[in-house]
């Protein structure tokens, strides 16, 4: 196991992260001895286990976890990877986790077909963890709501005139909604009631909302601490929330046109101009300002709880991925 073991962090749940983490090794299966390699070393090496943790915390925020929450919750993980390998393909990443991405050392053939297997190892996981048609039903829509999310991102590529309330509704597609099934799930399958497992998975949502901004503000503000390349997203034409309040700005638009025009003819320096522009001016304040509204929302989804070791985790969690610089 990588010697960063991400649930050191969380004490409380350390020993069903563990569980988590021999599940996932134990699922992803191939007979490709190479690829298999590649990720189980990508399933070790850099994982956050955010949205597994999530889960689990939500268990526990309502009672306790047990061996169908460590199931969903591993299964949680691997549907991340899946969409990580497919993230790649699109935006011809070269890294992921601080390794060679899946796509760059196989091919995008290779890496469609390996993103896809891992869309199965959720299935199986999942299916053999549910059997509330509710919940399979919740799973489908939670793909649907995340697909959709990553196709209206690839519709707004290079759109001057995207809002912000379509940036809003692509991230809260495809990031927010698996962090919204993650709480959810957490909560219902420990033993929460209606109002609880809601209350966590509105929790879940407005923080993967402030995580995708925190997230798209490290794509201009990031070092090589994020164990991912800086300024991806502008390359290839995805322009998020920090550009956007910059368009938004007529001094700064026309500032900004002459080089966002060029679209995929823009030089690693007209990105870094970019960068310039908007490292110079309030953009990444306000980006934090707006991050930190949802953070405020999801702390309040919580007040519905009894404070228990897990509640206070969770509430301390909105803060902690705000001031994140990974």
């Amino acid at each position: 196991m990588n010697n960063s073991k991400p649930w050191k962090k969380y004490p409380l749940i350390a020993s069903e992260l563990e569980e988590v983490n021999q599940f996932i090794q134990k699922t992803i299966k191939t007979p490709h001895k190479s690829l298999q390699t590649a990720l189980l070393q990508m399933a070790d090496n850099g994982g956050k286990y955010l949205r597994p943790s999530l889960l689990l915390l939500a268990a526990h925020a309502v009672g306790k976890a047990n061996k169908q929450t460590i199931k969903l919750a591993s299964s949680i993980e691997i549907l991340h990877m899946a969409t990580l390998i497919h993230d790649d393909i699109i935006d011809d990443s070269d890294e992921r986790r601080g390794n060679v991405s899946i796509q760059a050392a196989f091919g995008k053939d290779v890496a469609v077909y390996t993103g896809d297997l891992l869309f199965t190892d959720f299935f199986d996981l999942m299916l053999n963890a549910i059997d509330e048609n509710e919940y399979l039903a919740r799973n489908a829509q939670t793909m649907r709501k995340i697909l959709n999310g990553e196709l209206g991102q690839m519709a707004e590529r290079f759109n001057l005139k995207q809002t912000l309330d379509d940036y809003l509704g692509d991230i809260k597609g495809k990031t927010a909604a698996l962090f919204r099934l993650a709480a959810e799930e957490g909560a219902h399958f420990a033993g929460g009631n209606i109002d609880q497992s809601s209350a966590l998975a509105q929790f879940g949502e407005n923080l993967g909302i402030a995580f995708q901004i925190v997230d798209d503000i490290l794509d201009y503000s990031g070092g090589k601490q994020l164990n991912k390349p800086t300024l991806e997203d502008l390359a290839t034409g995805v322009y998020s929330l920090p550009l956007l309040l910059a368009l938004n700005q007529p001094a700064l638009r026309n500032k900004l046109l002459p080089l966002l025009n060029k679209k995929r003819q823009m030089t690693l320096a007209d990105m870094q101009k970019v960068q310039s522009i908007l490292l110079d001016s309030t953009v990444i304040d306000d980006s934090h300002k707006l991050a930190r509204q949802y953070a405020q929302k999801a702390i309040d989804n919580l007040a519905i709880f009894k404070p228990n070791p897990a509640v206070l985790l969770l509430k301390k969690l909105p803060n902690t991925l705000l001031t994140r610089s990974f």
